[in-house]
Formats: C-alpha cells, sequence, structure tokens
C-alpha cells in the first residue's frame, strides 16, 4: 500500500485536506489567542460556569499536557483541558472550554449519536489495528493467490469498516457540541455577541479536521475494497 500509486491517488487528496486543516486550526487558534474575552474569564472558570448553567454537578475538570488536548471522557466524567485552553484568558481559549462542555451536555442528555459513539470506541480502537494487520497480511497472501489472504483480506475490510462508522458518527457529535457551544456562551453572559466571530473561526476550523478524517477514512475503505475486488479476479 506504501508505494501503491493507486492509494495516493485515492487518499492522496483527502490526506492533503488533514494536512491543510490542521494548520487551519493552529493558526485560528493562535490568533484567537492574542484576542482577551472581555469578562476576564479563563477557561476553567468558563468551564465551571457551563456545568453549573446546566445543573451538571458529576463532571470534574482538571490540565492535561499538551497542545489542543482538549477533550470530555464520558467514562470518567472529566473535562480535560490543555493549558493553554485551562488558564487562557482568550476567546479561544473559552470558545474551546465550552466546546468540551457541550459534550458534557450531551453525555447528560443522552445524545443519540454520542452514544452510539462512545459505544463503537472499544470496537473501533480494537478493529483499527486489527483491520490493518489483516488487510496487510491478506494482500501479500491474496496476491500468492491464497483462499486464505482473502478471507484476511475481507475480514479486515470489515474491521476497517467500524472505524468509517465511528468516524461518520462522531461528525454530527462534534457539530452539535460546537452549535451548543455558542449559544451556551452568550447565554452564560462569558462573552457578547460581537466576540463571537472568533470563536466560530476557530470552532469551524476544528471541525475542518474531523471532516478531513471522515474522507480520508472513507477513501480509505474504497481504495481496500478496489484492492479486494481485484483480488478475486
Amino acid at each position: 500500500m506504501v508505494f501503491d500509486p493507486l492509494y495516493f491517488l485515492i487518499v492522496g487528496p483527502a490526506m492533503l485536506l488533514a494536512l491543510w486543516a490542521q494548520f487551519k486550526v493552529k493558526g485560528t487558534f493562535a490568533r484567537a489567542s492574542q484576542v482577551p474575552v472581555r469578562t476576564g474569564i479563563n477557561g476553567a472558570e468558563a468551564t465551571r460556569r457551563l456545568l453549573r448553567l446546566n445543573g451538571i454537578n458529576n463532571v470534574g475538570i482538571e490540565m492535561v499536557p499538551g497542545t489542543l488536548s482538549d477533550h470530555y471522557d464520558p467514562r470518567a466524567k472529566m473535562l480535560r483541558l490543555s493549558e493553554d485552553v485551562y488558564h487562557g484568558r482568550s476567546l479561544a481559549a473559552v470558545g474551546i472550554a465550552a466546546h468540551e462542555v457541550g459534550h458534557a451536555i450531551q453525555d447528560q442528555q443522552r445524545y443519540g449519536p454520542l452514544v452510539i459513539r462512545n459505544g463503537l470506541v472499544p470496537l473501533a480502537s480494537v478493529g483499527g489495528n486489527l483491520s490493518m494487520i489483516l488487510i496487510m497480511v491478506g494482500m501479500v497472501l491474496a496476491g500468492a493467490g491464497t483462499v486464505l489472504g482473502k478471507g484476511l483480506l475481507f475480514a479486515g475490510i470489515g474491521l476497517f469498516s467500524l472505524t468509517v462508522l465511528f468516524q461518520l458518527i462522531n461528525l454530527p457529535v462534534e457539530f452539535d457540541a460546537s452549535n451548543r457551544a455558542k449559544a451556551q456562551l452568550i447565554e452564560a453572559g462569558i462573552v457578547t455577541p460581537d466576540e463571537m466571530q472568533p470563536i466560530r473561526s476557530v470552532l469551524s476550523a476544528a471541525a475542518m479536521t474531523y471532516v478531513a478524517a471522515t474522507i480520508t477514512a472513507v477513501l480509505t475503505l474504497i481504495y481496500f475494497v478496489l484492492r479486494a475486488s481485484q483480488s478475486r479476479q
């Protein structure tokens, strides 16, 4: 697969989109990080205020290392914020913090796509790792014309489909969390409507990383299916 021109022809554009999306989100976050929020509130304080506003008392907040490593852990009921977001008093910081609170609200309300996504996490994780092994071994053996190779190849594709399904379901979860964040920030009085544009830019750029990941997964699956179909000839 590494040296297969067909792979780069099919998946290459999505890989370039993913690189652009990563560059875009970092640049947008850096610019919005230079714009202080007028209320002077930091990301951790904004998170606490939004949790209280929604009556969520069973979710903790902790700081984690890394840049843009922010996430909500539904199993631990923990909002984990990067240092820049936890201590940051910028529009970027409160926007990212509010997005993660959006996931906590989804969890509290048993938002359907989030419930499905959480159920797929262990399957997609195990399936993603195992599928690549099965596909690689299957391609080699199928190239030698063995029945076992074809069986392994199709089994790997089946497992990889779980990763693609996870990515597809993840999209509405992320978009919904961002929509909740934008509404909640104004409702809680953390920002004013005229401060929202940098926050919208940050959340839109972040959303593009998920779109790019989904497109990459779908096109990779298409590539595997095409290669599998050729092995049957």
